[in-house]
């Protein structure tokens, strides 16, 4: 799955948008420098996200809404249409 699909499927899962979910991972005090095991048991407990879902926000967690052009325009499963991910909402697009 491509990064936004996970952040898709999170939002699918949790009827939060990936900016409520980072919004409330940055109230509960979590940033950049945060350890991954931390948000993930933290996503697990209080949204039953797993592992996949939860390594995409962390990501975005760490390193904001950008990601690598390594993905983009190919045709495998991991593919993003854009090296921006969108946090807005699914409604939004």
């Amino acid at each position: 799955m491509s990064f936004q699909a996970y952040l898709d499927g999170a939002e699918k899962k949790t009827g939060k948008t990936p900016a409520e979910l980072l919004a409330a991972a940055t109230a509960r005090g979590y940033d950049a420098t945060t350890k991954a095991g931390v948000v993930l048991d933290w996503l697990k407990a209080d949204y039953d996200l797993g592992r996949g879902h939860g390594m995409a926000l962390y990501h975005v967690l760490k390193n904001g809404p950008e990601i690598s052009e390594k993905h983009v325009g190919t045709t495998g499963s991991h593919r993003d249409e854009s090296t921006t991910l969108r946090l807005d909402g699914i409604a939004n697009r």
